[in-house]
């Protein structure tokens, strides 16, 4: 099993996203998705985030809020993932340029018309509430097949 992690980074009614279109052979090509990406040998999911965050944005996260967690079963290549979703408010620094693709800073309101992943709707409305959520969303040939939120 992969074990990932999705960040939101939330600022004057904005979210930072990556438009994901630098790297061949990837699977988020032609989306728009947090920052992230996978843990290292002796991370913790909270610790993969704020690493991940700053080698991808050039920010620093101070403190960030552990919103959910997404099984996908078969989808990175074939393998399972687990993905554990934060979002933060608390961060400094200066954004800087990624090999990953183009990170904006986009409206709230505009996010939901960007090209992203079928579910991730359903993420992004977790970081409006203070559970702790947990789903498992089935993708086939990048569809969304089911999405059970538990």
């Amino acid at each position: 099993m992969i074990i990932t992690t999705l960040v939101y980074l939330k600022r004057n009614n904005q979210t930072l996203l990556l438009y994901r279109n630098k790297k061949e052979k990837d699977i988020n090509q032609g989306k728009w998705i947090g920052v992230g990406g996978k843990l290292k040998n002796g991370e913790s999911p909270y610790e993969c985030a704020v690493r991940e965050t700053y080698e991808e944005t050039g920010y620093r996260i101070h403190s960030a809020r552990f919103v959910g967690m997404v099984s996908f079963p078969g989808l990175y290549y074939g393998e399972d993932e687990l993905m554990f979703i934060y979002t933060s408010s608390h961060f400094s620094g200066e954004l800087h340029e990624t090999n990953e693709g183009e990170l904006h800073w986009v409206n709230d309101e505009e996010v939901g018309t960007l090209p992203t992943w079928e579910a991730d709707h359903h993420y992004l409305s977790w970081l409006n509430d203070d559970k702790a959520h947990e789903a498992k969303v089935v993708y086939q040939n990048d569809h969304l097949v089911s999405y059970e939120e538990h």
